[in-house]
């Protein structure tokens, strides 16, 4: 039992370094627009969406049931060791994503190494591959709808303020900013974070800790907290990526982005579905562009992001798996 509660202990360690990662990774999501358009200071900007971050973890943990229920055939087959095996994977790609400043997904980098982890120690049977499937189906559909949407809502706006001078407008949506990043930065927290959680309750419920799937209060605020100060530390490196090297923003191209991507996000929330925030902005932020001009759009840079989203799940699983056998070795 105290060889238990100690993979447990590690669990959440990981778990929680995880969620700190996954919000300096993602802060981009939520400020990237607002202060590539001026609309925000860098600074006030991040600890808004800190903030928010943190109070959108706190509204639902439908997403977290879907992430420790929905990969696995059973949590009797799961163990601590896998578990850990797989927040090896996830946190190893997303250090390595953010170091190069690709805007990479958390979801997919966590999602993969439990795959990894559990096909290496389990096998197939391990996997509920009907959920394995919705998941991947979500994460895959949820860029190319925020393209879409995106289009939709660029060119709303341009119907709509086609007659008023430019200044105007830009002025205008500036300000209007400030409130699309603070929706983003909610609905990012409402989907982001549970996936930790997740994680942490599938630990607790496999090792007997608690008897049902539910997720305990304690899980929830500190997988929320661990976000804010991770969103708090900001995250540089993408913010420029996301900010600048897809399209040149402009106050309403950046407010259509923000308020595309927080409505597909929450959207996702609310079904129980986890999306990965970075992929839904950065098909947003393309759908703006394309509506404005297709050309207008760094195809390059974005053929670069869809690359590095498809090694993902495959080189997080592939570590995932390398992981399981180290930590074998070494408990």
């Amino acid at each position: 039992m105290a060889d238990l509660q100690y993979l447990i202990f590690i669990v959440i360690i990981l778990a929680l370094i995880f969620d700190f990662i996954n919000g300096f990774h993602d802060t981009a999501n939520a400020i990237a627009t607002s202060v590539s358009t001026r609309a925000l200071q860098p600074n006030h900007a991040v600890m808004m969406a800190a903030g928010l971050n943190f109070f959108g973890a706190m509204v639902s943990t439908g997403v977290a049931k879907t992430i420790g229920a929905g990969i696995v055939s059973s949590p009797n087959l799961i163990d601590e060791k896998i578990i850990i095996s797989a927040l090896i994977g996830a946190i190893t790609w997303n250090l390595l994503t953010w170091w190069f400043g690709l805007p990479s997904s958390s979801s997919h980098a966590l999602i993969g190494g439990l795959i990894g982890a559990v096909l290496i120690s389990v096998g197939v049977e391990g996997l509920n591959w009907g959920g394995v499937g919705m998941i991947i189906a979500a994460l895959i559909c949820s860029p190319a709808i925020a393209f879409v949407t995106g289009i939709i809502v660029m060119n709303l706006i341009f119907r709509l303020f086609e007659k008023f001078p430019p200044q105007f407008i830009n002025d205008k949506f500036r300000k209007m900013q400030v409130v699309s990043a603070a929706m983003i930065a909610f609905s990012n927290g409402s989907n982001d974070a549970q996936k930790s959680m997740g994680i942490i309750t599938l630990a607790l419920f496999s090792g007997g800790f608690i008897s049902e799937f539910e997720v305990p209060t304690f899980v929830k605020v500190m997988c929320a907290a661990a976000m804010a100060i991770g969103t708090a530390s900001g995250g540089w490196r993408i913010i420029k990526t996301v900010g600048g090297k897809i399209f040149k923003l402009e106050p309403p191209s950046g407010f259509a982005a923000d308020l595309n991507s927080s409505c597909v996000v929450f959207g996702a929330t609310l079904l129980h579905l986890p999306v990965s925030t970075t992929h839904v902005v950065s098909g947003s932020i393309m759908g703006v562009g394309t509506a404005k001009r297709v050309n207008a759009v760094r195809w390059g840079t974005a053929q670069q992001m869809v690359k590095a989203w498809g090694m993902t799940i495959p080189i997080t699983a592939a570590i995932g798996a390398a992981a399981f056998f180290l930590v074998e070795a070494v408990f």
